[in-house]
């Protein structure tokens, strides 16, 4: 039944989406028990009985009715209920809009979680977001969109800094009891039961903060919309001895002025924490005979409208009859995993391309060194009465020299073989490490040869005083290592290095979007 719901919402009527919510609250009741955290909660003592209650819920997608309404809900001023998510506010000047319940809630304790955006184009937004229970509904004021002099609490998303104190965005607990005025100009600071300081705009993934009121306890932990992780909450603030109303209304609002933010408010979940040991409230759920009959006529409505799409979809693609329909959908999910795994493949290809490149570097550093010490052998032992003859500790310097800058190359390439194999495993941990460790890589191999070219031209001025030094001829080989040849080597290894950088900097800024 949910699955025909999620497919063809948009056929689906007013009573159908009443029905299933009941359905789900009515099963809610068969899970275990929760404590006032989320966590599980069947064994500790002092873990209330959890209930989810829909009456005071929302949640897309198909939030909306045929009539533009929300079920259970009322909406006032700019907000602008869509299918999946409910806009409070949007990012135009001098905004409010706000949403409350339509019922007064019959319970003592409660914990909400909900889960927002805030978002605008500027490195600073206004004026923010409330989340509310009063004993009346606040549906229009200056307060964040919603009426002053309430009695109840609010929890309030500060965006802007009114007090100069540079100390927003920051999430604020105001307490009212009917007769006090909100403290713009200090943002609520002289008002302020608790408070702490969350960056809640622009985020990768929704922010979430889940509000608990328990036993004259009210807990704020926030979810920072970095990671997609539903349940990783941190603390924000905590105020003790509480006294709420017994009854009040549940809402949400929103305000802008000079500047603008967006806030889009995704998910409304209200859940009754009742104390161990005592009786549970019968559940608040009987639908009308009625109700009941017109649910069910709209329903069964619904499955013939979706049974008739589909024949006309096989009809119209009759190269896909006998295949799940399921599976010419991409989730949001899939899509970022498809992507990510795009991403590491490509850059696996780049580096065993520089991989390859690098090794072929490798082979002509050996033919080069291999041609330079044999040449240096034969002059030492074409001439071995010269006064000028070369000794056989300087032979020994120049041979490891050569050895050494044999080294740091294979060290390099080791590099970039452990650098290919981390991210073929998708490991992205020391990437800066690994940069700095090729770049000295890269000024070792440098600083040797520049030693290699000084040794060679001391012991060729040494041997031949009489004549001006120049490059041996070799077999097979154009010239030996002269000046151009070795800026040339110089310049391509610089060239390279500096090309392997601008890439591992351009992949790692785009791998930052899908994190």
């Amino acid at each position: 039944m949910a699955a025909l719901w999620k497919q063809e919402g948009s056929l689906a009527g007013a009573g159908a989406r009443l029905l299933l919510a009941a359905l789900l609250c009515w099963g809610s009741r068969l899970l275990p028990t929760t404590d006032a955290t989320g966590q599980a909660g069947g064994a500790a003592a002092t873990a209330p009985h959890r209930r989810f209650e829909y009456k005071y819920s929302f949640k897309g997608p198909h939030l909306v009715q045929g009539d533009g309404s929300v079920p259970f809900w009322v909406h006032t001023g700019n907000a602008i209920p869509s299918a999946d998510q409910i806009r409070i506010t949007p990012s135009l000047k001098s905004q409010r809009g706000s949403v409350w319940t339509k019922s007064k809630s019959i319970f003592e304790y409660w914990e909400i979680e909900v889960t927002f955006r805030v978002t605008g184009r500027g490195r600073v937004g206004a004026d923010g977001l409330a989340v509310w229970f009063t004993e009346v509904q606040g549906l229009d004021g200056p307060v964040f969109g919603a009426a002053d002099n309430w009695n109840g609490i609010g929890i309030f998303f500060d965006s802007f800094d009114n007090d100069a104190k540079k100390n927003n965005p920051a999430v604020i607990i105001v307490g009212n009891n009917g007769k006090l005025n909100y403290d713009h100009q200090n943002d609520g600071s002289t008002q302020a039961l608790a408070s702490c300081q969350r960056d809640f705009r622009n985020k990768p993934y929704p922010v979430r903060a889940k509000i608990i009121y328990y036993q004259k306890i009210l807990t704020v932990l926030i979810n920072n919309g970095f990671t997609p992780d539903r349940e990783d909450y941190e603390f924000c603030a905590k105020v003790e001895n509480m006294v709420l109303p017994s009854q009040g209304y549940f809402g949400i609002s929103a305000a802008t002025g000079g500047l603008a933010d967006d806030h889009d408010v995704l998910s409304f979940l209200t859940f009754q924490l009742t104390e161990p040991g005592k009786v549970v409230p019968p559940p608040d759920t009987e639908i009308p005979e009625k109700d009941k009959e017109k649910y069910q006529e709209e329903f069964e409505h619904f499955q013939q409208e979706l049974h008739k799409k589909k024949e006309e979809f096989q009809k119209e693609h009759p190269d896909v009859q006998g295949q799940p329909t399921e599976d010419f959908f991409e989730t949001v999910s899939d899509r970022e995993l498809r992507q990510v795994f795009e991403g590491q493949n490509r850059i696996h290809l780049e580096i065993k391309q520089l991989n390859r490149q690098l090794d072929m570097i490798l082979d002509e550093q050996r033919r080069y060194v291999s041609a330079v010490t044999e040449e240096i052998s034969k002059r030492g032992g074409s001439v071995p009465g010269q006064q000028g003859q070369i000794s056989q500790q300087g032979l020994d310097t120049v041979v490891k020299t050569q050895e050494e800058v044999l080294r740091q190359v294979s060290e390099m390439r080791n590099s970039m073989g452990e650098t290919l194999r981390l991210v073929s495993g998708m490991q992205h941990g020391g990437s800066a490490g690994g940069v700095y460790e090729t770049t000295q890589h890269f000024n070792d191999i440098k600083e040797h040869l520049h030693v290699v070219k000084r040794d060679i031209e001391h012991l060729v001025q040494r041997n031949l005083p009489n004549e001006k030094s120049k490059c041996p001829e070799l077999p097979q080989f154009p010239s030996c290592l002269s000046t151009a040849h070795f800026f040339m080597f110089v310049a391509v290894q610089t060239v390279l290095f500096i090309g392997y950088i601008m890439y591992r900097t351009q992949q790692e800024a785009a791998a930052k979007k899908f994190f």
